[in-house]
């Protein structure tokens, strides 16, 4: 009797079923898709980015990535979807100043921790927020705002991503420098109120400097005053806020975490990968022409930055009273 030994049984194909298992374990990451799920619908600043990147990163991993857009609800439940994703590096979330810097203070019973529950992978934008207005608006800069919102307290209004968005607290902590009286209106992403702007429905708003810059380059929106200390990239005609109210600087933010349990492996090679893309001349271009700013960290320089930022907003949510749904 002949007695086939493994070694044989390899030239002669019969252990291709073990060496593909092999194979397989081995596979380097990633070999399939990957998803980055947004927690807002299309349109707004952290959609536009993790499109840029997605777009940028399938052509580096040969595997696509593919944006999951779930918005609403203050971003809670796009947080959610990504908190309890499969750790294996195939999902990640876009997180943003308003989920991750805001709702922890916002949100007394908020399902989720951010720096208990995620990996920071980097930050990828940092931006200013800019004050928006119909051309129809009476107010065309930020001392004529304050004063029209003064004389008429109550009567103006303004529409936001959502409550407890940056674009809402960014707004709501101008209101209160400035001591203003301007009606919330708030919406489930800048998408849909900068639809309800340019249709003259709503006439003012405060929104990412990225999603609205092409409408106030063409003359269909007017800006009265940018968030940041320092003037906006492609926006330097648009003084900031803080010229008219002292003390006054505000940015939004959005980068990528990881669930919890994602190896450290690949959370180094994602952060490696974007932040070599995000140094790149032509995709820093990308970033100028939408008014905002790469702002790459390692993944500890990102826990870091976000534990200041939750800091800062827990203050404001306070000073200014803010309550999920106002």
């Amino acid at each position: 009797m002949k007695v086939i030994t493994r070694r044989h049984a390899v030239a002669l194909g019969l252990a291709s079923p073990f060496i593909a298992t092999g194979a397989r374990a081995q596979a380097p990451w990633p070999s399939k898709p990957v998803r980055f799920i947004v927690p807002f619908p299309p349109g707004q600043a952290a959609d536009i980015f993790a499109r840029l990147m997605a777009e940028k990163l399938t052509d580096v991993w040969k595997q696509q990535v593919v944006v999951d857009n779930k918005g609403g609800g203050g971003g809670i439940p796009g947080v959610e979807a990504g908190k309890t994703a499969a750790p294996d590096g195939y999902t990640f979330l876009i997180a943003t100043s308003g989920t991750f810097g805001v709702n922890p203070s916002l949100y007394p019973d908020l399902p989720y921790k951010p720096l208990v529950d995620f990996k920071p992978v980097t930050n990828i934008i940092r931006g200013p927020l800019v004050i928006v207005a119909h051309p129809s608006f009476p107010a065309s800069t930020v001392a004529e705002l304050i004063e029209l919102a003064r004389k008429e307290p109550g009567k103006h209004s303004y529409a936001s991503a959502g409550p407890g968005t940056a674009q809402h607290l960014s707004m709501e902590l101008f209101k209160l420098q400035a001591k203003l009286d301007i009606v919330h209106i708030p919406y489930k992403g800048s998408g849909p109120a900068m639809a309800d702007l340019l249709g003259g429905h709503v006439k003012l708003m405060m929104d990412s400097t990225a999603s609205s810059l092409g409408a106030i380059r063409d003359g269909r929106i007017k800006a009265l005053g940018v968030t940041t200390a320092r003037r906006a990239p492609l926006l330097d005609n648009v003084p900031p806020i803080g010229d008219t109210v002292p003390g006054y600087d505000s940015a939004g933010w959005s980068g990528l975490v990881a669930p919890a349990r994602t190896p450290d492996e690949i959370v180094n090679k994602v952060n490696a990968d974007l932040v070599a893309l995000m140094r790149d001349p032509a995709v820093l271009r990308q970033f100028e022409e939408r008014a905002t700013l790469a702002a790459p960290m390692t993944p500890a320089e990102f826990a870091d930055f976000m534990a200041k930022d939750m800091a800062t907003w827990a203050e404001v949510v306070k000073a200014t009273g803010t309550k999920p749904g106002t």
